[in-house]
């Protein structure tokens, strides 16, 4: 099979071979003549040509000449054979970022790096399918870039490959490659269905986990199911929940699966996956950090030291360099509109310009007579016959858009100079095609700011511009409104002989305005020197675009000024024929040709079929990118093809150019007497410092430049610093090469500043004194004065990416990764690399346009090679890499990649890749230092209360008011005698109402009902059930009055009651386990429920979850005989146990504490104090009954208090979101209480609902709402006030959680339902925990919530920074309520246990009569969690006694006064200890990660941080296509950074509602990582970090 296109997998080969030549069984594949294949004169012809490379040099003759000479010459004979192959035109070698060298330096790097192993990410199949159409067919050839394309063949027009290879060598060449590679096999094998880990693979997976968890005691049991209460989004998964808890007994789940050292159950597949890239983490690329205590609130980003072996410039300060003088030709037009005119009067038949169809037909030939007279009707109608209310529409010096297509020449040329001669500002731009062309935004801000109002255009190109339904144009996004005028024939008057346009001579005035990337450049008429650069009257070939840069200087202005003739080769002939340039040079016999290093290097691969060829007429082939340092290998392999066609060495002429400074340099033919050119090779590093050190071919990284010849007559140039002060550069040193010349740019439009700066820059020597009065231009082209006065350029400060203070530029990076292996991967020429700033330095990202037949896993490790690749020979590290389809990325007028549309797609998640890698790990090296704790030098607890006594600082502690008044209820001392007492003393007062989904009373209970309810249920307990005094009595029962009564029965009858939430019917898989867990651990000897649920309990679904034969007795209580109990039972003791309160912990853990009477009556008295309740009060609540607050409130409050409870259950929100609101104004309640899901659910459900109201709801107590998304928020609260639904009523709505306030949930809650009469201040939260429900409520009395900004980066380091709002890093905190009445609270040291100071950070302890008693279990944890309920300080009070609420948080004592008249203390949570995150040395909140990660993409619905052997993984939850999954790993690993100087480990992106969330709406993030290690959560892509 031929090399496809590239000689380098020849060098490959043989440079294998030339370095083992001991490897027989290699030689013979390449030298041993095979039998009846090859005769052994063509053997030995083959063979020399295969060596050819490897023979000694000929001296003084250029190395990569002969190698080409050589390789051309003898692949002559393989030529026919090479034609039958069908040839692959995508595979061709780019010949911009060619070089042999670069390539072998390349495959040396990578030699280095064959063990390493890197994680390759895993993907769902559904990703992997492009939809688009578009994305499966190759790229069109119009996205070949302008300067590094691809291109279209028909039929036999140019064979792939110039040399025709042995048959072997594809597979030996394949076998060299992979003996480099870096295999991912041991992850890709295991990330595909149906593939097999090898053993090896699977074995050192095993060997690493082995090595990591020494220290930890595995067995084979899985952990236990899910115990969550999961929330009503979770439900329907039909995935099996994943199980974690923690300590308990094993052997519910039979299935085999590893554990880490916490009990996480782990799946090899995703830990093997995190094990490859701890090891790929191990062996660190730069020297680890020194790691020190920091004490200092500012986090000081690592500063990177320069090396002080680092290669500085040792040169003497370079003087300016002046181009010759500027002859004068005697008699010559002035200014280019005098010679316009005099070449079109005195020589009217004279070729001005020829322009070319699709199939290199001459179609129109514009004569110099031609273009002055159509010229002149142009500019007389534009002045005369255009006019708005009786006003001509344009004045002189106003600007007029030019828009022509790259196929019309002629009518571009006759506008431009129409404009000119009417005093006009042409101003070029690209036909816009879509509403959303790449860049089309920058283009019309800046027609905006030129004031164009009119765009000139030909029939042709108007008819295909896209219209409005009015037939007009329409108007482009950012564009201004333009008028389009038509500039055939039939449009333009012909001017009265009267009138003559004004020809004034060559002034500094705008002449026209050229787009760039910058906005407009202003330029100034052509240069004077024309005539000594180009000869007279020449016929020149231009094959640039003729609206822009070279193309237009040399194709539009210089031509007439010397009257040339012109040939204008399309873009679109190029494509289809390449030779075309050269074939009309020959026809023309042209002296000058205008072509880039791409066209070149395309008519290298098509010149096969070309016999009859000669070029000896060219006196200058100008190079017009020459100055790209990449470009010297086109050149060469140019010339060394096209010398034996007339093409002579010294006629290839490489020019530098810039959009402000229009030709810099440019090498001259030798007859006008200049030096030979030259050619440096440099060494990369040193570039990347800034100097100037010739280096070997031999070396790996090196740059090899050709000059740019010599600088323009009459010009001045210099070459200054590139940062700072213009101060000139040494001899060995690059900078920016600044020009001072008649012919340059003038200004960029509108940016007076930038314009300063750009075109009067004033260079100074190193004493500070200027060079010249003339102001100098700079070019933004980075470069040096060589030896002879030649200028090289070694890049272009737009591609320039200054990391870590070193220079590295972009096609450098791109050659790189180019020369890595065959494209067979990705396409060449559609690699965009540029840099982004993150922390407070650049970070290098490459984008890549896939190939749709490349597989994942070799696309992965082509990505893994460059990154290599590029960090051998650049030494700098790739922030990120990432291939997008085919065709996706954004294209430039002439293809190309628009590069800084790339960059933003890139910034702002919109680039859709199909494969990323991100690399932070090795290029961040800029993080602040981790924080270590010295050993030994902690401070003691008495110390420290000594040292907050000596600041001035309080203790911090707390409590709420005394309980001193007893009111006539208040003397029960167990729940069960107050019920008894209000059956007696209100029977027929309502306690309770049960709303359902309608908002119609579904059930309800007065005292004495509810008496008689509970009694039954006691009957039945004692004669059914046949318990005992101090049975525990599972509750299952949904939210509602049954729920109470049976709580209320089993008091009565002297058991202990459990609540449990029951099972969800369609998912009894993941709930009914729990549910089972709950009944076992609590150790309940009876299950009392409803029928509907008893039968779910024993079904057939159910026995496949659980054992079903081992539920304890149950009891349904629909139908209980009407039968008194012979004696409700007395506790002998207050302390005795009350209800066993179970619920899962946020880090997963499942706990039941133990409530006792005494302390059950505490709580409910307490709060009747805090919300002032009374038999005439009425309060809502909408929060799930089986535990904590929620409990309390539903079950116990109102039997206390007497107040009456509107029950709204959370499930019926999920179809009447509005059920709860109005509950609330229809009963006019003062207090409220809900959970942050019912928040979240009002705040974002209500947006969604239409105000229609069916006619047969109005008789109902408040609306019902029809689910509908077309509706805005806006429209539903006006709906609401239509329908009187008030919540002006409301004076407190309480939110229960244990957690910290989020207080963006509660603004913007208050924010939308002000309009409905909400109260601002109403809304706050409570907090309580495990140890005790309630500490604080916000209540009805006493002051606001307060809210205190803190320093986020001070809190990682255990300490409260109060700061201002809007400060960097600063971060809200709410007020969690005010403690409640006879609740005490301090904050303690959690390691010392001694007290802090007031805003000290610390953990909060609380002592209170109504504190639970203890844990009922843990899960045989009780040890480690003995001190959480009886503990006591180590230093100051030491007799108290305080329960550990495991949260962090601190004291603040306020201006405000509470209802005593003291000064109230404000409590502040921050957040659970057991949640915290130790990375760096620093304590992390999960929640402040997520809320970043969160911000940085709207696709982003909710996200969930937790660490795995010291890697942060963030699960981010995607709300838009799964094309956007990809997005979001560069975001999110940014975002992440630059707000918490962390790096992300891995992403995984999952489907919405895979989060798991508990009742009250708190994420179970211990669940996720269980279900990640366990591979349970189906993810949309897996990205780990590098």
């Amino acid at each position: 099979s031929p090399v496809q296109g590239d000689n380098s997998k020849i060098l490959m080969v043989m440079l294998h071979i030339h370095k083992h030549p001991a490897d027989p069984f290699l030689n013979a594949a390449f030298f041993c003549p095979p039998a009846g294949d090859i005769t052994q004169k063509g053997y030995e012809k083959k063979r020399s040509k295969l060596l050819a490379p490897y023979i000694p040099q000929i001296q003084g003759v250029d190395p990569s000449l002969q190698i080409e000479n050589r390789i051309q010459t003898s692949s002559q004979a393989g030529l026919a054979s090479s034609k039958q192959n069908k040839s692959r035109p995508n595979n061709s070698r780019d010949e911009r970022f060619r070089s042999d060298l670069h390539t072998e330096a390349v495959q040396a790097a990578l030699a280095k790096y064959k063990e390493r192993k890197m994680p390759m990410p895993s993907k769902r199949r559904s990703v992997l399918v492009q939809s688009s159409v578009e994305a499966c067919t190759p790229p069109d050839t119009s996205s070949a870039s302008e300067d590094e394309g691809s291109l279209r063949r028909q039929g036999r027009l140019a064979a792939s490959a110039p040399h025709q290879a042995h048959p072997g060598v594809e597979h030996w060449f394949n076998r060299v490659i992979q003996g480099s590679s870096t295999s991912s096999s041991a992850s890709s094998t295991s990330s595909h269905p149906g593939g097999r880990p090898h053993a090896a693979a699977a074995a050192s997976a095993a060997a690493m986990l082995a090595d990591l968890m020494a220290h930890t005691q595995l067995d084979n049991q899985s952990a236990p199911p899910d115990v969550t209460g999961l929330s009503e989004r979770l439900v329907h998964m039909e995935r099996p929940q994943v199980a974690s808890v923690r300590g308990l007994p094993r052997g519910y789940n039979h299935t085999t699966l590893l554990e880490t050292a916490d009990g996480v159950p782990v799946n090899s597949r995703v830990s093997s996956k995190i094990q490859q890239l701890l090891n790929t983490l191990k062996r660190p690329k730069r020297p680890p950090l020194r790691e020190f205590f920091l004490d200092d609130f500012e986090e000081l980003l690592d500063v990177q030291q320069p090396d002080p072996n680092q290669p500085k410039p040792e040169g003497v300060q370079m003087r300016p360099l002046e181009g010759e003088p500027l002859g004068v030709v005697t008699n010559w037009p002035p200014s280019l509109l005098a010679a316009l005119q005099r070449w079109g009067t005195t020589q009217p038949k004279s070729p001005c310009l020829t322009a070319l169809d699709n199939a290199g037909k001459v179609i129109y030939t514009l004569t110099y007579g031609k273009l002055w007279t159509r010229s002149q009707k142009l500019a007389y109608t534009l002045l005369n016959k255009l006019s708005s209310r009786n006003e001509p529409l344009l004045r002189p010096g106003d600007r007029v858009a030019l828009v022509f297509p790259n196929n019309d020449p002629v009518m571009f040329m006759v506008a431009f100079y129409g404009c000119l001669l009417a005093e006009l500002v042409p101003v070029p731009i690209e036909v816009p095609l879509t509403r959303k062309d790449a860049g089309s935004q920058q283009i019309g801000f800046l027609l905006g700011s030129c004031g164009v109002t009119l765009a000139l255009t030909t029939d042709a190109c108007q008819k295909g511009l896209p219209k409005a339904q009015t037939g007009e144009v329409v108007t482009f996004k950012g564009w201004p409104r333009l008028l389009w005028f038509v500039t055939d024939g039939k449009h333009v008057v012909k001017p009265p002989k009267e009138w003559h346009p004004p020809l004034r001579d060559a002034t500094n005035e705008t002449a026209y305005i050229e787009v760039s990337v910058m906005g407009g450049v202003f330029k100034c008429s052509p240069p004077a020197f024309c005539p000594q650069l180009h000869l007279i009257c020449e016929t020149i070939t231009n094959v640039l675009d003729f609206k822009r840069d070279a193309g237009l200087w040399h194709g539009v202005l210089t031509s007439i000024m010397n009257r040339m003739h012109v040939i204008s080769i399309p873009y679109s002939l190029m494509k289809v024929n390449p030779l075309s340039w050269i074939q009309k040079v020959h026809t023309f016999k042209a002296r000058v040709a205008v072509v880039k290093s791409r066209d070149m290097h395309w008519s290298l691969l098509a010149q096969r079929d070309q016999r009859d060829i000669s070029l000896s007429s060219l006196r200058m082939l100008i190079v017009a990118d020459g100055a790209n340092p990449w470009s010297i290998s086109s050149c060469d392999a140019f010339l060394n093809v096209f010398q034996s066609r007339g093409l002579r060495p010294e006629v290839i002429c490489p020019s530098a150019s810039s959009a402000e400074a229009m030709t810099v340099a440019i090498r001259r033919p030798p007859e006008m007497g200049v030096p030979p050119p030259g050619k440096a090779v440099l060494s990369m590093s040193g570039l990347s410092h800034g100097v100037i050190r010739v280096d070997t071919e031999e070396k790996l990284s090196v740059l090899t430049v050709q000059d740019v010849g010599q600088v323009m007559p009459g010009a001045l140039v210099c070459v200054v610093r590139v940062e700072g002060t213009p101060y000139l550069c040494h001899t060995d040193e690059v900078g920016e090469i600044c020009v001072s010349s008649g012919s340059t740019g003038i200004s960029y439009f509108g940016l007076p500043g930038m314009t300063k700066n750009v075109f009067e820059t004033i260079p100074v020597t190193v004493l500070g004194a200027p060079i010249s009065d003339r102001p100098f231009t700079r070019t933004s082209l980075l470069g040096f004065i060589g030896p002879d006065n030649l200028v090289f350029v070694v890049g272009k400060l737009d591609g320039l990416m200054v990391v870590s203070g070193r220079r590295h530029n972009a096609d450098d990076v791109v050659a790189t990764a180019l020369a890595v292996e065959p494209m067979k991967f990705v396409y060449r020429g559609r690699i965009a690399v540029f840099s982004v700033s993150v922390l407070h330095d650049e970070r290098i990202v490459v984008v890549a346009e896939q190939r749709p037949d490349a597989s994942e896993e070799d696309s992965f490790q082509w990505m893994s090679r460059v990154l290599q690749a590029i960090d051998s020979i650049h030494q700098v590290g790739v922030y990120c890499l990432a291939l997008v389809p085919a065709n996706t990325l954004p294209k430039a007028p002439l293809g190309g990649i628009h590069i800084s549309e790339t960059k933003q797609r890139f910034l702002e998640g919109a680039l859709h890749p199909c494969n990323v890698l991100m690399c932070p790990h090795t290029c961040v090296t800029n993080l602040p230092k981790p924080r270590q704790k010295q050993p030994g030098t902690e401070v003691g607890p008495a110390s420290m209360i000594v040292g907050n006594l000596v600041a001035g600082k309080r203790i911090a502690q707390a409590c709420g008011r005394d309980v001193t008044q007893l009111e006539d209820n208040d003397q029960f001392l167990y729940m069960q005698d107050v019920l008894q007492w209000r059956a007696q003393a209100t029977p027929d007062h309502t306690l309770f109402l049960l709303l359902n989904a309608k908002g119609t009373v579904a059930s309800s209970a007065s005292c004495l009902q509810l008496h008689k309810r509970a009694e039954r249920v006691a009957v039945a307990l004692m004669e059914k059930g046949r318990l005992n005094t101090g049975d525990h009595v599972a509750l299952v029962y949904p939210p509602g009055i049954d729920l109470i009564a049976t709580f209320y029965g089993c008091l009565y009858a002297g058991c202990v009651p459990v609540t449990v939430r029951p099972p969800h019917p369609q998912n009894l898989a993941t709930t009914l386990p729990t549910v089972k867990m709950i009944v076992e651990v609590s150790k309940s000897v009876c299950i009392l429920t409803t029928q509907a649920i008893m039968k779910l309990l024993k079904s057939k679904e159910a026995m496949a979850a659980v054992d079903v034969k081992t539920w304890p007795t149950v009891l349904d209580t629909d139908d209980l005989p009407r039968k008194k109990p012979p004696q409700i039972y007395k506790p002998p003791t207050p302390e005795m146990l009350a209800y066993l309160d179970f619920s899962v912990s946020t880090t997963g853990i499942l706990a039941g504490v133990k409530m006792s009477h005494a302390a059950t009556s505490a709580l409910c008295r307490s709060i009747k104090l805090q919300c002032e309740l009374y038999p005439s009060r009425q309060i809502a609540i909408c929060l799930d009954p089986y535990c904590g607050l929620g409990f309390a409130l539903w079950c116990l409050c109102s039997v206390y208090s007497g107040h009456q409870s509107i029950l709204v259950p959370p499930l019926e929100l999920e179809s009447n979101v509005s059920l709860w609101l109005g509950a609330v104004s229809h009963y006019k309640v003062r207090v409220t209480f809900c959970s942050y899901s019912v928040m979240e659910m009002c705040t974002k459900g209500l947006g969604s609902q239409t105000e229609a109201l069916r006619v047969s709801l109005c008789l109902e107590p408040f609306p019902t709402y029809l689910p509908s998304r077309c509706l805005t928020l806006n429209k539903c609260i006006n709906c609401c006030k239509m329908r009187n639904i008030s919540l002006s009523c409301v004076r407190t709505c309480m939110v229960v959680a244990e957690e910290r306030p989020r207080i963006a949930l509660t603004q913007s809650f208050s924010k939308i339902f002000k309009d409905l009469g909400l109260s601002p201040r109403a809304v706050s939260t409570t907090f309580g925990c495990r140890v005790n429900v309630a500490i604080c409520l916000q209540g009805t009395a006493g002051p606001d919530p307060t809210t205190v900004y803190v320093d986020m980066r001070a809190l990682r380091h255990d300490r409260v920074r109060l700061v201002e709002r809007g400060s960097p890093h600063s971060l809200p905190l709410m007020e969690s309520g005010k403690i409640l009445p006879g609740v005490k609270v301090i904050i303690a040291n959690p390691e010392t246990k001694g007290p802090l100071g007031d805003s000290h950070l610390g953990e909060i302890w609380v002592s209170s009569p109504h504190n639970a008693t203890g844990y009922y279990t843990v899960y045989g944890e009780e040890a480690l969690h003995a001190d959480h309920f009886n503990t006591k300080l180590s230093f100051g009070d030491t007799q108290t006694v305080w329960a550990r609420t495991g949260y962090l948080g601190f004291l603040r004592r306020t201006e405000l006064t509470d209802a005593s008249g003291e000064r109230h203390d404000a409590l502040y949570v921050v957040g659970s200890l057991d949640e915290t995150l130790e990375l760096r040395g620093m304590r992390y909140h999960p929640i402040d990660i997520e809320t970043s990660v969160i911000r940085s993409h709207k696709s982003i619905a909710e996200c969930a941080v937790f660490t795995w052997t010291n890697l942060l993984v963030v699960v981010v939850e995607l709300e838009g296509s799964e094309q956007e999954a990809l997005d979001l790993v560069p975001l999110v690993t940014s975002v992440v950074l630059e707000e918490h100087y962390l790096i992300v480990g891995v992403v995984v992106v999952v489907d919405p509602g895979v989060i798991p969330i508990n009742s009250r709406g708190e994420k179970q993030r211990m669940h996720l990582r269980d279900g990640f290690l366990a591979d349970q959560l189906d993810p949309i892509y897996v990205a780990y970090n590098m």
